[in-house]
């Protein structure tokens, strides 16, 4: 199925505006050191920071995962979920199709000494990635614009193709209970998401939400756990 937006051609071109914004003050940003949920990061201009809304996300985490838990991170960029949710299990493997990042978030999981509890692997998804899990985080780009170079592929995921794929393969990698953690906001597609996890029979519970206004209008934003069974 080919993607088209599920939402009038007005909202399109608002988030189309936003993203552009956005896109071109990170590309024009410098390295940040940062506190998130108690822990320090190091995230230079090439890789994208964590937002004020993920939080959403890391709180869960932090409630989520037990100790006894085999944690996968899709998508890890900065590290922070990986690094989260280290804090509680000890086998976590954290995933991003960009090396750069990759050698970012290994050096933020050492900064907060979990590096020996995260595994670190440089896939696109699931291709590098062996075994199942009870628990996999996944904070994927909101817009289905075309990115237009690796920094703007973590906040812009082409007819949401990356997201699309991720729902044909998750179950395979869930353990029989497993549960997945995603988090998603009115400023993508909502209606997309909620699409795929229907389709894919996932079950849906709200964890999270939290509502920003911006240019005039309220956008909301959303940690669900989805679950098989």
């Amino acid at each position: 199925m080919s993607y088209r937006p599920m939402m009038p051609e007005k909202q399109v071109q608002e988030r189309q505006k936003w993203h552009d914004k956005a896109y071109n003050e990170m590309k024009n940003r410098k390295n940040l050191s940062l506190t998130y949920l108690g822990r320090k990061f190091i995230v230079p201009k090439q890789v994208f920071p964590p937002a004020p809304m993920s939080k959403l996300l890391g709180k869960s985490v932090l409630k989520e995962v037990k100790k006894t838990d085999r944690v996968l991170d899709m998508g890890t960029g900065s590290g922070v979920n990986a690094i989260l949710a280290a804090s509680k299990s000890s086998d976590v493997v954290a995933v991003d199709i960009n090396p750069y990042v990759i050698r970012c978030a290994k050096l933020n999981a050492k900064k907060n000494k979990v590096d020996s509890r995260i595994k670190f692997l440089n896939s696109d998804l699931f291709e590098e990635v062996k075994g199942k899990f009870d628990l996999i985080i996944f904070d994927p780009p909101f817009r289905w614009f075309t990115p237009r170079d690796m920094l703007e592929r973590s906040v812009a995921d082409k007819n949401y193709s990356t997201l699309t794929a991720f729902f044909r393969s998750a179950k395979k990698y869930l353990n029989e209970n497993g549960r997945i953690l995603i988090f998603f906001g009115t400023s993508g597609d909502l209606n997309y998401l909620k699409f795929l996890i229907k389709k894919h029979e996932f079950k849906k519970k709200e964890m999270a939400r939290k509502e920003l206004k911006k240019n005039g209008r309220k956008y909301v934003y959303y940690t669900y756990k989805l679950s098989v069974s």
